[in-house]
């Protein structure tokens, strides 16, 4: 009787390579989330987790607070933060010190240098770095501007000073939460990160928007992308510290409301069609765990539309249009 050997005859090898390929990054991944969580042990990892009242932010301030992590939550609500707070309290079953809260601003210095005032005395240092604060746009550009569009003309047939001036105020607004806030955060807490963790690690929640462009969402996709290229240039800057961006396609929740345009969700209902807040917050604690650099959320559907876009941009083009609703 042959061999189960000789019946599969010798692997070549491209075989070889497709299979041990995949290995070596598995345990690479696995080796890595292990090396930190012997370096910081879960109830003494010190987290801080920007843009923490509500959405993303909040779930993951939740899910560190249930696996006894020291967390530190950040927001401009009080209200809202103070109730997060509350429940960050219930999932510490010993010292309530472990949850700090702290209303603060991203896109403001002096919060900020607040903010690190503080981790610094009460905890004396920083482990993780959460930044999950941005805001949305949901208006064509020229919309912003006071134009309608109809078909290859506009209504009136030119932007007015005061309308320009207009898109550019809307546009400094998402600026200044999505980019500049993300700015004042890296300058203000790196140094303290590598100077105080043993493993410091910085998680980015970015966007699809962020690499693939859509109609109706020109201010969020531009602000978007440049925080993300400015932390995966930061990454390369600073090598001690594992830089990670997650890019989920549309989340569920009340995130749009923040649009600084006022405009109106125009594709299918978010909350019906989008991404479980908790799913993708859980993906994010797995990604600081293991060290992982850029995550598609969903990864296949991710992945192939960012591909896709450079081989085929105009069909992606075409499918971002039906997908918002807008006319070409």
């Amino acid at each position: 009787m042959a061999s189960l050997s000789s019946l599969l005859g010798r692997p070549s090898w491209p075989v070889i390579l497709a299979l041990s390929v995949p290995a070596f990054f598995l345990s690479q991944r696995l080796l890595q989330r292990s090396n930190r969580v012997q370096k910081i042990p879960r109830t003494q990892e010190r987290v801080l987790v920007l843009g923490a009242s509500s959405g993303i932010g909040r779930v993951i301030a939740l899910e560190y607070a249930a696996r006894g992590a020291k967390v530190c939550i950040v927001g401009r609500r009080k209200q809202e933060l103070d109730k997060v707070k509350d429940e960050c309290d219930t999932l510490v079953s010993r010292d309530k010190s472990h949850v700090l809260c702290i209303a603060a601003d991203i896109t403001n210095v002096e919060d900020m240098v607040r903010v690190r005032s503080a981790l610094e005395s009460e905890w004396q240092g920083l482990d993780t770095l959460i930044l999950s604060a941005g805001v949305s746009s949901l208006r064509p550009l020229l919309e912003i501007a006071g134009l309608e569009r109809q078909g290859q003309s506009f209504t009136p047939a030119q932007a007015t000073a005061e309308g320009i001036q207009h898109t550019v105020d809307v546009a400094n607004r998402a600026l200044n939460i999505n980019v500049v806030g993300p700015l004042i955060t890296a300058v203000a807490l790196i140094p303290l990160l590598q100077s105080s963790s043993a493993a410091p690690a910085v998680l980015l929640v970015s966007s699809l928007a962020a690499v693939v462009p859509a109609p109706t969402r020109t201010l969020y996709n531009a602000t978007k992308a440049a925080s993300l290229i400015l932390y995966q240039a930061l990454a390369i800057e600073h090598p001690t510290i594992a830089f990670s961006n997650i890019i989920p396609s549309t989340v569920e929740g009340n995130f749009r409301a923040s649009a600084v345009d006022g405009g109106t969700v125009r594709e299918l209902d978010p909350n019906k069609h989008g991404l479980k807040i908790p799913a993708v917050a859980k993906r994010c604690v797995q990604m600081v765990d293991a060290g992982e650099k850029n995550v598609f959320m969903p990864a296949a559907f991710g992945r192939v539309a960012h591909f896709f876009y450079w081989l085929m941009p105009r069909v992606v083009e075409r499918s971002a249009a039906r997908k918002y609703n807008f006319t070409l």
